[in-house]
């Protein structure tokens, strides 16, 4: 039989690193990524790039373990090379802080990321009112340069982009072999899963050039990230809420945490708000599922619902969507091969 044909639909970060990903190993299947929207208008693009993974409860610790790492060493090699500064990667070291040590003071990321260590008694002179912190160097990724460079590999692999509203997975039959989901939290819409849910992030930039240090309250819900050309200053959680239209009080309150955590920040200029929807469930949906109408089949790959963690684990989800994309070409080929006998 000829090469299948692959579709990935959604072209935030999860989408397009998958294709880049089956590109990789499939180069002989011609591949689509088909999405409504590209950078910059995607949650991708809002992300703050932070590589601090987020546990999902219905995820064994030892799979999000795997994908962290995968993603770290991916990442890492790039931060390494000349395409850092295109790609937007680099190596940031800082402190998670705590107000009461946490349960797990070893947390099972420790050994992935860089120089992991309790923090000094001196370093925590620095947060009064936290009594116990964890010290790394950890990578950050200025997201929407990160996301063209990956649109611009995708491009010189010979994989074709295309502005297109999917309303129905079973439409894109005609055309492609296998289809890859990965719309975030359009699948909700798409593909009826009422489990995921939006939640809702605010973050600011700021031109703050003197910090260098990444700060990050214990619960996460406040932090200061430090990217190559502005401060990311953060945030919020608002499960259940879709409103994309920045919140004054919400960037009052966001800076105020902020400037609690780091004083300096109250001289910081050029502030600018951004709203991205997280698609937030209890495990990223990573499975096969064969679509089938009057006999017809229709085989599909999901990759979604990587809520705040998605830029910590997205190449190893990537990868291991990329392998449920090779088996469902194995399949297709076999089923070829009977129909020939």
């Amino acid at each position: 039989m000829a090469a299948p044909k692959v579709a990935v639909v959604g072209a935030g970060l999860v989408g397009l690193s998958t294709a880049l990903c089956i590109s990789e190993a499939f180069p002989s299947c011609p591949l689509s990524v088909l999405a409504e929207q590209f950078s910059p208008n995607t949650t991708g693009d809002v992300a703050a790039g932070m590589l601090i993974p987020h546990t999902y409860p219905g995820t064994p610790i030892h799979v999000q373990k795997q994908w962290f790492k995968e993603t770290f060493a991916y990442l890492f090699a790039i931060s390494n090379s000349a395409e850092a500064s295109e790609a937007g990667i680099h190596l940031v070291s800082g402190w998670q802080v705590f107000k009461t040590p946490p349960k797990d003071e070893v947390p099972f990321w420790s050994d992935v990321v860089l120089g992991f260590r309790p923090m000094s008694a001196a370093e925590l002179q620095k947060f009064p009112q936290h009594r116990w912190g964890q010290a790394f160097t950890t990578l950050k990724c200025d997201c929407p340069p990160y996301l063209l460079w990956l649109e611009r590999r995708l491009r010189a692999n010979g994989v074709q982009l295309r502005t297109s509203k999917v309303a129905d997975l079973w439409e894109l039959r005609r055309d492609y072999d296998v289809v890859v989901n990965c719309t975030g939290v359009g699948a909700q819409r798409l593909v009826g899963d009422r489990e995921l849910l939006p939640t809702r992030g605010q973050v600011l930039q700021v031109h703050a050039p003197w910090l260098k240090h990444f700060i990050r309250d214990g619960d996460g819900s406040t932090y200061i990230y430090p990217g190559m050309h502005s401060v990311t200053l953060g945030g919020t959680r608002e499960e259940g809420s879709w409103s994309l239209s920045p919140d004054p009080a919400t960037t009052r309150d966001i800076f105020s945490r902020c400037c609690s955590l780091e004083p300096s920040l109250q001289r910081a200029e050029d502030v600018r708000v951004k709203v991205g929807l997280r698609p937030s469930r209890s495990a990223v949906r990573l499975q096969r599922e064969v679509l089938s109408r009057g006999g017809a089949k229709l085989p599909v790959v999901h990759n979604y619902g990587h809520g705040a963690g998605g830029f910590s684990v997205h190449r190893g989800t990537a990868k291991e969507a990329t392998r449920l994309v090779g088996e469902c070409i194995a399949a297709l080929r076999g089923s070829s091969c009977r129909a020939k006998l």
